[in-house]
């Protein structure tokens, strides 16, 4: 995102059963420390028992050994996409059109702290708030509540 304070990086993960964005970074620099701040948001997120695919594009940072290591050591299938194929992230991309359409269009901020809260809430709307036809009318979280009571 370009702001008048300089740009602003968002890097999250989203559930592509329960369209939640379930874990989130947002940064005045894209990096390996971003990537680590979502894995750490995730890991607390991830049900007891659960091995989610956690797809990605090939940046470095989702190539890092350590990062690969974390995935790992928690649960989780890596999945990335293959080079020069971005049908595989359309799903994420449609979650940040969406965003720039409700939450970026049209605004600016004059210092990263205000950006990063104001999108912060935005994304706790999306989840809480924000109710989605494809969901049966449901948010994000009343849908994963709903189809996680429906498995036990």
């Amino acid at each position: 995102f370009k702001c008048s304070f300089g740009k602003a990086y968002l890097a999250p993960v989203y559930d592509f059963g329960s369209k939640e964005i379930v874990a989130w970074s947002v940064s005045e620099r894209p990096g390996l420390a971003q990537q680590e701040e979502v894995l750490a948001m995730l890991v607390a997120a991830k049900p007891e028992g659960a091995s989610p695919v956690l797809h990605s594009d090939m940046g470095w940072q989702c190539q890092h050994a350590s990062y690969v290591a974390k995935l790992r050591e928690n649960g989780f299938v890596q999945s990335m996409s293959r080079r020069g194929n971005c049908i595989d992230n359309g799903a994420t991309e449609q979650v940040f059109g969406h965003l720039k359409d409700e939450f970026f269009r049209g605004r600016d901020w004059s210092d990263f702290e205000s950006f990063k809260r104001d999108l912060e809430a935005y994304i706790r709307h999306w989840n809480h708030v924000r109710r989605q036809v494809r969901l049966k009318g449901l948010t994000p979280v009343e849908f994963r509540d709903q189809a996680l009571r429906g498995a036990a």
